[in-house]
């Protein structure tokens, strides 16, 4: 965990209690002291605990019936009975209800609860560390030299090296679809919190009147609809990286909610009071221009300088010319194995019409333009399988003949695969490669393609 845990001790004998205290807080943990039932549930739903110790046998609330009404309002931690002797036998059948173990008291020795505590923490890590391997091969987070492809993204590389392993809040920005949020991801895998969970969330793809909900969870009841209690991404992400993708689509009342998160790591479910602990990393992203934003007071200043704490910016593709082969062999072999292909060659030709594309849509568009083309081919990628990039690579190439720089056999073969795949109709294939029809029949006869 990234902060020492947190656990609710319920035991109404106060001499036993300060034994307990005392081992548990020799241990570094935080402990929070309860001397029955009720006090023990008013304490859990008013914050977060890693784990409940609590006796099975309490005035009002008996431990048992603790732990079932917090597991009915979804508030349940990892729960451990103290049980004397004559108990046992409950306690045991209380497991079969979900509780995690049972301790007798009084104890053996300290070891016994240092041990217990120990393992039930550890238990408690374990699936959590599960889903993230899970998350981790979903995501399929590329190599680092594929990541940072190209020259310009070096001085991002070691920027990202130098914060990755600090808890300080990020903010990114760049283009859409220049790979901000694998950039995020890149952070966490190489933080403190990689073993945490990596939570994303679009603020933009969110309608306003949920994202609230989305962001802290809602209670039961608290609003038409809220059937049941629901976490939300700051409870999902607890021990890892929350990453808030256009974050300047935050409407401005939530902006003040979430700055007090920032400030001070907690906050509570929309329809509810309990105080939660928001121990999460905060990266965020936006392709606007945040510090316009402030000027026209459509952000918060004092919540863009808490985010703007090391600030990343993406270049864009068009700028990453250089890294692109690498990139698109390895965007090839996505695509392949998606569809059970092997990955297929690409031709030089058409490798040089994607370095010679402008790529407004950026990585989103050239991963699109490739898995069609791995669709369309049977062999190597040609360029007939980049109809719709030629028109516009068409002039650069020109210009670069001009130069030059051997690149005229480039449009002569975009001639040759726009006929053939119009059937040799020459308004067709004039029409597929943006130019005019008299402008094609010049440029049959400049490569002699016609008599």
């Amino acid at each position: 965990m990234s902060s020492a845990a947190r656990i609710l001790l319920v035991e109404d004998d106060a001499t036993f209690r300060e034994l307990m205290v005392a081992i548990l807080e020799g241990e570094g943990y935080d402990v929070v002291e309860r001397e029955d039932g009720k006090a023990g549930l008013m304490a859990l739903q008013r914050q977060s605990f890693d784990l409940v110790l609590s006796d099975l046998r309490l005035p009002g609330l008996n431990g048992l019936e603790l732990f079932r009404a917090v597991t009915a309002q979804g508030i349940a931690p990892p729960f451990v009975l103290l049980t004397a002797f004559g108990t046992v036998e409950e306690a045991v059948d209380a497991i079969k209800e979900g509780v995690a173990d049972f301790l007798t008291k009084p104890l053996k020795t300290p070891d016994s609860l240092r041990v217990l505590v120990r393992r039930i923490l550890a238990e408690a890590g374990r699936s959590r560390r599960l889903q993230v391997l899970q998350e981790r091969e979903a995501a399929g987070l590329p190599p680092d030299e594929v990541l940072f492809a190209g020259a310009v993204m070096e001085p991002l590389r070691r920027l990202i090296a130098d914060v990755a392993p600090t808890p300080a809040t990020v903010l990114i920005s760049g283009e859409s679809g220049t790979g901000k949020e694998l950039a995020a991801r890149a952070i966490h895998q190489s933080s403190q919190r990689a073993l945490g969970p990596f939570v994303a969330l679009n603020c933009a793809a969110i309608p306003e009147t949920l994202l609230e909900s989305e962001l802290f969870g809602h209670e039961k009841g608290a609003f038409t609809g809220a059937t049941q209690v629901r976490q939300g991404k700051f409870e999902l992400a607890a021990g890892g990286t929350l990453f808030l993708d256009e974050i300047g689509e935050l409407p401005l009342m939530l902006q003040a909610k979430f700055l007090r998160v920032l400030q001070e790591r907690v906050f509570e479910r929309v329809g509810g009071s309990r105080e939660q602990r928001a121990d999460v990393r905060i990266v965020a992203a936006t392709n606007r221009d945040l510090g316009a934003e402030v000027r026209e007071r459509r952000f918060r200043e004092d919540l863009f300088y808490r985010l703007n704490v090391f600030p990343l910016a993406l270049p864009p593709l068009r700028e990453r010319g250089d890294g692109l082969p690498l990139l698109v062999e390895y965007l090839l072999g996505k695509a392949a194995e998606q569809i059970g292909r092997a990955a297929p060659e690409i031709m030089p030709d058409a490798l040089q019409v994607l370095i010679r594309y402008d790529w407004p849509g950026n990585i989103r568009e050239l991963q699109n333009v490739l898995e069609r083309a791995v669709i369309l081919s049977r062999g190597a990628i040609t360029l007939a399988h980049l109809p719709d990039l030629i028109p516009a690579v068409l002039p650069v190439a020109l210009a670069a003949d001009r130069e030059g720089k051997g690149l005229r056999d480039l449009e002569r073969d975009a001639i040759m695969d726009a006929l053939a795949q119009c059937g040799n109709n020459r308004r067709l294939a004039a029409e597929k490669l943006g130019i005019a029809k008299r402008t094609l029949q010049y440029r049959l006869k400049e490569y002699g393609l016609v008599e």
